[in-house]
């Protein structure tokens, strides 16, 4: 196993700390990248042809459906037109399903098919050659302090988590 990729540019400062940052830009990254081939590879296995950006949708609607499409706009930064293409296209797959808003009668809810669901179990398996796997051979304690602080990260805490 080797460590961590490193960016050796020449503009690099000898400070430790930025040597340090730079490690988890360039490990981010590999991440991203990775992920990104697995979504592509889960897109095309859920319904062939399906776009990346759809499976996106796709996933952001199981998780947080029923919802509806304004809510999916604040969650994922994404244009509402964009979104209207994607979902349309999820519809036509027959992936999604719009419901009326019980609580406004003017909007729809978007919840994917029980189908669609099931689907999904399918192509993210039993997740071989996933993160889950790779977590598993780790520490539960290394895993939650991984958890939070990617959170931290993420909810731009400054200083990170507390112990």
């Amino acid at each position: 196993m080797t460590g961590p990729a490193m960016d050796h540019s020449p503009a690099e400062s000898g400070d430790p700390r930025e040597r340090a940052i730079r490690s988890v830009e360039a490990e981010f990254s590999e991440i991203a990248q990775r992920f990104h081939r697995i979504i592509t590879r889960n897109a095309e296995r859920l319904s062939p042809g399906l776009l990346p950006g759809a499976y996106k949708v796709f996933t952001a609607i199981v998780r947080h459906g029923p919802v509806k499409a304004s809510e999916l706009v604040e969650r994922m930064t994404v244009d509402k037109g964009q979104l209207s293409r994607l979902i349309s296209m999820l519809e036509e797959r027959g992936l999604v399903a719009r419901t009326p808003d019980p609580h406004d009668g003017r909007a729809q809810l978007l919840e994917a098919t029980p189908e669609a669901k099931a689907r999904l179990e399918e192509v993210r398996g039993p997740r071989e050659n996933g993160l889950f796997r790779e977590l598993q051979a780790w520490p539960v304690e290394d895993v939650e302090r991984l958890a939070a602080l990617l959170h931290s990260l993420a909810q731009g805490a400054p200083g990170g988590p507390t112990d």
